[in-house]
């Protein structure tokens, strides 16, 4: 079982410690999730901090056996200002993390595709106004955060009958940063395109790829993960989606590997860790 290097009241000290008005700083909390604080406000990407998955599929063909261990107890995170879901897969939509992150925090926002508004007011059993839905394009701006809707392939650009996309990743600006997170994606035919255009800081990009086998949705491959940060001029790429289910990871190594080759700014994080960008 893979460690955290800080976890639950020691890491939520250092979380309420940071006051740098100077950057911002970005703490792992496993699978896709990323907090960010900036000038005491705190964004989180599409958390997953409960057990239910292994729950749900131990008795199944797939288990889902964890690698790592949870980094951090939802209650405990009470400085929450704005929370994503990328899409309704469970690891980016655990009603048990939710549930007790907006209890924690009744102030926060919730930021969802607009297309899967109905399935999210379902899981979550809440108010059909509380969820925040984007498109495409379409931003809100939320205290100091900015965040824009942008599409993302699991394995699919999957719409609605009103052309909404069921699967996004977000760009969400601040200060003079602008930060992207990919949700669950593949490189689909103009994304290089589109990040290039926004003089992206850092880019949280999945690595463990997309394996036919394992009978799950796919994302970017270390070495995709890695082209994609180069060719879309990111200035720090930071990987996820692995190392939290033995059957669906990467090796991180490998990633750096791609990453020298293709001369890609990068950072690795461990479980809990900070990183602080400037």
């Amino acid at each position: 079982m893979i460690k955290a290097v800080q976890k639950d009241k020691d890491l939520i000290k250092d979380i309420e410690n940071f006051s740098d008005h100077n950057g911002f700083k970005v703490w792992w909390l496993g699978q896709s999730g990323f907090l960010i604080k900036y000038q005491n406000e705190c964004l989180l990407f599409d958390p997953y901090l409960s057990d239910s998955l292994t729950i749900k599929y131990a008795s199944t063909e797939k288990p889902h056996v964890r690698m790592s261990e949870r980094v951090v107890d939802p209650n405990l995170l009470t400085m929450v200002d704005v929370v994503t879901s990328s899409h309704n897969h469970t690891d980016h939509l655990d009603k048990e993390t939710l549930n007790a992150l907006f209890e924690a925090n009744p102030q926060a926002k919730f930021i969802i595709p607009r297309a899967n508004a109905q399935f999210v007011v379902d899981r979550l059993d809440c108010a059909q106004e509380f969820p925040i839905g984007l498109a495409d394009g379409e931003s809100v701006k939320l205290g100091k955060f900015r965040i824009t809707g942008l599409p993302a392939a699991h394995n699919e650009l999957a719409v609605n009958d009103r052309g909404e996309h069921h699967f996004m990743s977000y760009l969400v600006s601040f200060g003079k940063y602008t930060v992207y997170h990919s949700g669950d994606t593949l490189w689909y035919h103009d994304l290089a395109e589109r990040l290039s255009k926004q003089q992206i800081n850092i880019a949280f990009l999945p690595i463990n790829g997309n394996k036919p086998e394992r009978k799950v949705a796919g994302n970017l491959s270390a070495e995709e993960a890695a082209k994609l940060g180069k060719e879309a001029g990111i200035k720090c790429v930071i990987p996820h989606h692995y190392h939290l289910f033995e059957f669906n990871t990467e090796d991180p190594e490998n990633f750096v590997d791609f990453c020298e080759m293709y001369r890609t700014p990068y950072q690795i994080l461990k479980l809990g860790e900070a990183y602080f960008y400037q």
